[in-house]
Order: structure tokens, then sequence, then C-alpha cells
């Protein structure tokens, strides 16, 4: 008897608050945010992370740190990372590779955030080199069960034919997927929630960045750090952004804040975020 009314009172929790609200989804740091601050001390910057009330993170460096050691600090501090980077060139040359580092993370998702080109000339042949390479990488990846997302930097949002470099990228991606940096999609000239709404099925992770207002954008893929300012206090619209990754079910949105004020503005962005809950 005492378990089925803890079975009901469960049920009626569910239908209560509901089944698809914020805790299907999970807050956590992109490393390269704090890469200063490891530079000068590894465990105290993890248990910084730690103390925040994080506990997944996107990274894959260790920071001139034995990898194995790294991982032991990792575990020590309760942090699991669960996306990491590769480069372009190892996707195209070594995907074999990658997916044993992705392994031994024990990550499931592996993102790229650049496609390499001459200066400011991306266009359209540097495009449908990069679908081949993440296309074909992005095969060996799923067949190791491991996802493959392009975080696009601004560049990709250059006009081609009726549309973008971008839109021709997302209709020709078989094997790879998107990871949305909302600044960046903005910096470049899109609007992240449109954006969003129009891919509905192809963006698999977030990365949640605002933008001073007044700051000058461009698609050139480069911008100031400095201009990176607490979430919800800039000119990115990320309430929208999040309430919409809640509705496609998108796991997991990393903070990445790259300014020198990182270390006071995550605990702010932190608090916003759960304003929005």
């Amino acid at each position: 008897m005492k378990k089925l009314q803890l079975l009901g009172l469960f049920l009626i929790t569910m239908i209560f608050f509901g089944t698809t609200n914020v805790s299907a989804q999970e807050v956590g740091l992109q490393l390269y945010s704090l890469r200063n601050q490891f530079k000068e001390d590894i465990p105290s910057t993890l248990k910084l992370i730690n103390d925040w009330g994080i506990t997944v993170l996107e990274g894959g460096d260790s920071y001139g740190m034995p990898e194995e050691e790294f991982k032991g600090l990792l575990a020590k501090n309760n942090l699991k990372v669960v996306s990491i980077g590769a480069g372009y060139n190892d996707l195209a040359n070594a995907p074999e590779q990658v997916v044993k580092k992705a392994k031994s993370y024990g990550a499931t998702y592996v993102m790229c955030a650049w496609i390499p080109h001459d200066g400011n000339n991306f266009d359209i042949v540097d495009t449908k080199k990069a679908v081949e390479v993440f296309n074909r990488a992005g095969k060996i990846l799923k067949d190791n069960g491991l996802k493959l997302a392009y975080h696009a930097h601004g560049f990709e949002f250059r006009p081609y034919k009726d549309g973008t470099l971008f839109d021709y990228m997302a209709e020709n991606a078989k094997y790879f997927d998107f990871e949305m940096d909302v600044y960046w999609v903005h910096h470049g000239g899109e609007d992240p929630l449109k954006l969003l709404r129009k891919y509905p099925s192809k963006f698999i992770l977030l990365h949640l960045k605002d933008m001073e207002k007044g700051t000058k954008k461009d698609n050139t893929g480069h911008a100031d750090v400095e201009t990176n300012v607490v979430l919800g206090t800039g000119e990115v619209d990320i309430a929208g952004v999040v309430a919409e990754a809640k509705k496609m079910g998108i796991k997991y949105m990393f903070i990445e804040d790259e300014c020198s004020r990182v270390v006071e503005q995550v605990p702010k962005s932190l608090r916003y975020l759960e304003g929005l809950k």
C-alpha cells in the first residue's frame, strides 16, 4: 500500500509539473572560458567550477597537465566532459583518433569550431569541402556511438544563392549536426531564435553567450572577446533561445564567456538562467 501511495504521489507530481521541464536540460560550461585561469592553477579552477554547481563540461584539453591526472581531478570535482572539441584537420585526417579521445573522456558529442580558409575569403568551395569532411568523419563517429556538431562562427552566414552558405551546410549535413553559439550567430547577422526554428532538427548543442549592446557586427568570424557580457544583459535574446531549446529537447547548453571578467560573470549568468526556470 505504501508503495502504491508513493507511486501515486510521483504520478501526480509529474502531471502537475510536467515531464518536459528544465530537468531535461543541463547547463554546463565550455572550459575554454577559463583558459587563462587554467594557466595559473588547474586544480583550483576545476574546484571553482564545482563550487558554481556546474557538473557537465565541453572540453577535451588538459591544459598542459597529463591527461589522466586531469581526468582524475575532473572526477574529484564531480565534473563530466560530455562534449569534446576536435580540430578540422583531425576530423579530415584522423577521425579514428578523435573517436578514441572522445571515448577516453566518456563524451557523447564531438564539436568542431572552425573551418580553415584563406584570410577573409570563405566561399562555397570551402563550404562544400567542409561538408564532405564532416559527413565522412561524422559517419565514422556515428558508427562509434558519437555525434558530430559543427559550431558556426559567423562567416558561414554569407549570402549564397537564395540563402546563405550555412543553409547549404544544413541542407547537405547527412552525418553531422550543429552547435549554435548564439553570440556568433547574432554577430554574423542572423537571428538565433529564427535559425533554431528554421532548422529544429539540426541543432543538438548550444553555447550561451551574450553580446554587449551596440557591438559592431560582421561575418568575418572575429570579434573582441571583451564584448561578452553577463547573460540577459546584452542584445541577444537569451531567454527566447533557451525557451525554444527546451521545447526542442536540446540536452546541453554550455555557458561560454571568453572575456577577462569570466570569473565574476559566470555566477551572474547562472543566476539569470535559474531565473528563467
